[in-house]
């Protein structure tokens, strides 16, 4: 595959991505972000298995930098999720108790 192709479906796959999730209801955003996790999941294996196909040092590097952004992504997702998550939750079943 030639750089201009790998450009090409790169370009066309953001393009499709930003349509998609820009029409997504405002309901379904935790949903679809939970499902976004675990393509994080996926996104983090990857980039472990590339790193460990690495030969030189700059794939090495590459890698690395790779499996850490990878890794950042999927815990900050989770984050994300589980605070979006606590503001369904009712005010009583957070923890503490309110005084009214």
């Amino acid at each position: 595959m030639t750089g201009m192709v790998a450009l090409y479906i790169f370009m066309l796959a953001a393009f499709t991505g930003y349509e998609v999730i820009s029409r997504v209801p405002v309901i379904l955003h935790t949903p679809l972000m939970s499902g976004s996790n675990f393509v994080h999941g996926i996104v983090l294996v990857g980039a472990m298995v590339a790193l460990g196909h690495a030969d030189t040092t700059l794939e090495k590097t590459i890698g690395f930098i790779g499996v850490l952004l990878a890794a950042g992504n999927a815990v900050g997702g989770y984050v994300v999720t589980e605070r979006m998550l606590e503001m369904f939750k009712s005010s009583g079943s957070r923890g503490g108790r309110e005084t009214h």
